[in-house]
This record gives C-alpha cells, structure tokens and sequence, in this order.
C-alpha cells in the first residue's frame, strides 16, 4: 500500500520509511521469529515423531514470537487507518511544506 500513495510516487520514500518505520521493523522481527520458531519446531519433531519435546529456550522463543506477533498486529491495524489519511494520496500543503524541508 506504500507504493500506492502520492508520496512515494513523488519520490518522498524517505518520509514514507520514517513514518512508518516501527511496523516495517516489527514485520521484519515477526517474519524472522516466526521463521525461527516453526524451523526450530519441525526439526525437533521431525527427528523424533513419537516424543513430546519442548526445551526451555524454545519456550523462551515461543512467548517471544507471540509477544512479537500482539505488537505487530497492533501495528498492522494501525498502519492501515493511517495508509487511509487522504493527505498520503493527493497533492497538499503540509507536502509541500515537507517537500520544502527535504530540498533545503
């Protein structure tokens, strides 16, 4: 949806990445824990399918990704009422006063 507004299409990515740079870094965080956690799961299980086993640090893992996984999407609903802000998809002032800022 980034791509989409006004704003990137100007070529003002910089103020894009630094408006929402919080949910692009929890995405990043919750794609490599959830990434860890589920490779981490399948090679337990897959080297021994008759036997429960669930370590201490993989605990430590699971409660990470799932506090990780409640931020970002705290974060994703948050990002996509601010993506509806008509001001990201129109030409307007407080553009061009950012616009103005960025050339100085």
């Amino acid at each position: 949806m980034l791509f989409n507004t006004f704003v990137f299409q100007v070529g003002l990515v910089a103020i894009l990445l630094q408006r929402f740079r919080t949910p692009l870094m929890l995405s990043a965080l919750y794609l490599t824990s959830s990434i860890m956690l589920h490779s981490w799961l399948m090679n337990l299980r897959w080297l021994n399918t008759k036997r429960f086993i669930w370590t201490d640090s993989l605990q430590a893992l699971f409660v990470f990704q799932r506090t990780v996984s409640v931020m970002y999407y705290y974060f994703y609903k948050r990002t996509s009422e601010h993506l509806g802000d008509p001001r990201l998809y129109e030409d307007s002032p407080w553009l061009r006063e950012v616009f103005a800022q960025v050339r100085q």
